[in-house]
């Protein structure tokens, strides 16, 4: 006889939910993640399904968490809310729903309960087929969109992926056009706002697409108009910006992107009140601090221009940036951006125990976090051994780990100048030094003149001939330009 456990779990495997999309949760903060979802179940925010969307998250979270029976009651919260919301339309927007209910009831032992869901899926699928077996619903495509790019960074191809198949099947759907243009927009490399393209970016025309199903959007609003400065177009931002503040103006995302665009305007005050503003409705957001810290950092910065300037003006924009990166570490454990610039105020604030510990902290952050982040936290490690532990074997290290990664950023920029400085400074001292030439070398060959750094390498080995590593570099150099 065969085992109905058995059964029941291959038929659990067949189920479009949560439990079978490759979450892997040692990759997530599940309670910043939980504090997110909560946040928009309580600010209620979004479309008319987000809320339910929501709930299951939060239950999944719930689960993960060691929190079956409230899980339980989460997604029984969920599909209330979708049938109030739904009508006679509300089956297929189950499918997930009563498919991780099915695994959950399976995880708590409740087979006859996990049968009962898993049937009720199938009873679905049989109800509303769909053109192939290998097609999903649209709205499971949605479901599954949103679910990869609330979940981490690295899952956002996944949801954009999702919802490009959810607009083959319904394209003039409002919900998954703004999803794919929200997707698109957190992935696009920014522009330095002295862009002359006249062709706009893919995820400014999916903005422009969606708001024309929806207009009243104040998040598409602000993030299109994000983008329009990108392209200098400030007079359509200006009135788009106006548009998302009559329209959505408690909406905490409508604030903080608006506050983006004040800062950038230069209009630092009117930021600083929006964020602000922004954290009475959402206390636990990391993203609100952090940008908050930045537009005080910002303020430090102009002040540390002055001449003279005041040095105790200084120290309180730091104070208040420290404070507010400190909230967001606390929040969000693993947000090494916030991390990264934090360690660097500590160390200008000559705590350099505090820095050294933050910087740690970062490091131990990265496998799962993405290049150009990764790339900002080498540089302020570099920038707080070059200038405030006076460490520069530490800060050379710390530069080269950022120029090996995404190349022609800013940060990328940087680490190379400040290599180039302190290898010209040491050839200046001494021109003999042979770990001047190689570092002049490497950085050659990381801006792709091959030829000038294999001149490089042998100035570096005429200088020292022991060292293997200049022969190894030049060795694979010629063999390259072969």
């Amino acid at each position: 006889m065969s085992d109905p456990r058995s059964e029941l779990l291959s038929r659990l495997q067949q189920l479009q939910s949560r439990f079978t999309w490759d979450l892997k949760k040692e990759e997530i903060d599940l309670n910043n993640l939980s504090t997110r979802l909560q946040d928009h179940i309580d600010l209620q925010l979004g479309q008319q399904g987000a809320a339910a969307r929501s709930y299951s998250f939060l239950a999944y979270v719930r689960y993960l968490q060691g929190r079956p029976e409230e899980a339980v009651s989460l997604l029984q919260q969920s599909e209330k809310i979708t049938r109030e919301s739904y009508g006679e339309e509300n089956m297929r927007r189950l499918i997930v729903t009563y498919g991780d209910l099915a695994w959950l009831k399976y995880h708590t032992g409740d087979y006859t309960q996990s049968e009962s869901y898993c049937q009720a899926v199938e009873d679905i699928l049989l109800t509303y087929p769909t053109d192939s077996s290998t097609v999903l619903h649209p709205e499971v495509y949605g479901e599954k969109a949103w679910t990869y790019l609330k979940f981490l960074k690295s899952y956002y191809p996944k949801g954009i992926d999702c919802f490009c198949q959810a607009l083959k099947l319904q394209p003039d759907d409002s919900e998954w056009n703004a999803g794919y243009a929200i997707a698109l927009y957190r992935t696009e490399p920014r522009l330095s706002g002295t862009s002359n393209q006249d062709e706009e970016s893919p995820a400014t025309k999916q903005l422009r697409r969606a708001l024309e199903i929806n207009p009243a959007d104040g998040v598409l609003l602000s993030m299109l108009a994000l983008k329009l400065v990108e392209y200098n177009n400030h007079r359509e931002a200006e009135g788009l910006v106006e548009s998302a503040l009559k329209l959505d103006q408690d909406n905490p995302h409508v604030m903080r992107y608006i506050a983006k665009y004040f800062r950038i305007q230069g209009e630092d005050e009117r930021s600083i009140d929006l964020l602000k503003r922004a954290l009475e409705r959402t206390k636990h957001s990391a993203f609100i601090q952090h940008q908050l810290a930045m537009c005080y950092k910002k303020k430090k910065t102009a002040e540390q221009s002055r001449r003279p300037c005041s040095k105790q003006k200084v120290e309180q924009w730091r104070r208040l940036c420290i404070q507010h990166l400190d909230e967001a570490v606390k929040i969000k454990p693993s947000f090494v951006l916030a991390i990264a610039d934090l360690a660097l105020l500590y160390g200008e604030a000559k705590n350099l125990s505090r820095a050294e510990e933050l910087f740690q902290l970062g490091l131990q952050n990265l496998p799962t976090t993405e290049k150009s982040i990764c790339q900002v936290l080498h540089l302020r490690y570099a920038e707080f051994h070059h200038y405030h532990t006076k460490q520069e074997v530490d800060a050379v290290s710390q530069y080269t780990e950022g120029l090996m990664l995404t190349q022609n950023t800013w940060e990328w920029k940087q680490c190379a100048k400040k290599l180039k400085q302190i290898a010209e400074r040491r050839l200046s001292e001494d021109e003999n030094d042979d770990e001047a030439y190689a570092l002049l070398g490497l950085l050659a060959k990381a801006e792709g003149d091959k030829k000038k750094a294999v001149e490089l390498y042998e100035k570096a080995l005429d200088c020292n001939e022991d060292k293997d590593e200049y022969l190894s570099a030049l060795f694979e150099l010629r063999t390259e330009l072969k």
